[in-house]
């Protein structure tokens, strides 16, 4: 995932997806929660993770490390401009 588009088409997407049905109230609120933490916490850590790896900036034993609030903070530059 080195193209910078297809990174954002990825992450943005879906989270536009789930205000949509969050707005339109197509599922139950409770669904709507776990989904939004779905998102937050394992779909965003995965699409980083391989964005990163494939970009060698990090290595597959730094996975959980992406997992600690926070910690994708030094890649930011990385993660949206390069």
């Amino acid at each position: 995932m080195k193209n910078l588009l297809v990174y954002y088409l990825v992450i943005l997407v879906p989270f536009f997806g789930l205000l949509y049905v969050m707005k339109n109230e197509l599922i139950d609120e409770d669904w709507c929660i776990a989904l939004l933490v779905f998102y937050a916490f394992i779909y965003r850590t995965l699409t980083d993770y391989f964005r990163l790896k494939s970009k060698n900036v990090i290595t597959s034993k730094q996975f959980f490390s992406l997992l600690i609030p926070g910690s994708r903070i030094k890649y930011f530059k990385e993660l949206y401009f390069a």
